[in-house]
C-alpha cells in the first residue's frame, strides 16, 4: 500500500518532520511511503496512493502561504477523495499555532472529500488527537525538534495502520 507525506519547509524542520511519520509508516508490513515537498509532488504517487498526510510550518500561527496557495491551486488537480487523510505541524514557539495549523489542513481535506485521521485516545499514549506537532530550538533553547521524533514516528505507523484496516476490508493491498 502506498502512502504519501505532503509538505512545505522553510528551515528543513517540516521535512524532518514528514520523514519520520514516513519512517513510521513503513514500520507496517506491505506500506511504501514517500515524501514530497509541495514544489515537487509525484502525481502518479500520490493518486496510487491510500493515504496523504500534509504538514506545514506554522507562520504567524497560520499554515505558510506556500502551502496555502499549493491547497487552493495544486492540491485539486490530484485524487484526493476518498483517500485516509492525516496533519502535522512544526512551530518555532511552545504555542506557536501548531493546532490551528492542523485544523486548517484538515479542513482542506474534507473539502476535498478525504477521510481524516486522528489516533486521538485509540492507542493510548502519547495521545495524538489532531496530529504530531513539534517544536524546533530556533527560538526555544531549551526545546528541540529532536524531542519530538516519536510522536511523529508513532503517528506515521498508526496512521499506515489505520490505512491498512480500512482498506484491507475491500481486499486492495496495493
Amino acid at each position: 500500500m502506498k502512502l504519501a507525506v505532503i509538505y512545505d519547509s522553510k528551515t528543513g524542520n517540516t521535512k524532518q518532520a514528514a520523514e519520520w511519520i514516513a519512517q513510521g509508516m513503513m514500520l507496517e508490513e506491505g506500506v511504501e511511503a514517500q515524501t514530497f515537498h509541495i514544489s515537487a509532488v509525484d502525481k502518479a504517487f500520490v493518486n496510487a496512493a491510500k493515504g496523504v498526510v500534509i504538514g506545514s510550518p506554522s507562520y504567524c500561527a497560520l499554515m505558510t502561504p506556500a502551502m496555502h496557495d499549493w491547497l487552493l491551486e495544486k492540491a485539486s488537480n490530484l485524487d484526493l477523495a476518498g483517500k485516509l487523510g492525516g496533519a502535522f505541524a512544526t512551530v518555532q514557539y511552545t504555542h506557536g499555532g501548531g493546532e490551528v495549523v492542523i485544523q486548517s489542513i484538515l479542513t482542506n481535506e474534507l473539502v476535498f472529500g478525504m477521510l481524516c485521521y486522528s489516533s486521538g485516545g485509540e492507542y493510548g499514549n502519547p495521545y495524538i488527537h489532531l496530529g504530531p506537532v513539534g517544536v524546533n530550538g530556533n527560538k526555544e533553547s531549551h526545546n528541540a525538534l529532536e524531542n519530538y521524533k516519536d510522536y511523529f514516528t508513532i503517528f506515521g505507523q498508526r496512521f499506515a495502520k489505520k490505512a491498512r484496516e480500512i482498506f484491507a476490508e475491500t481486499g486492495d493491498r496495493s
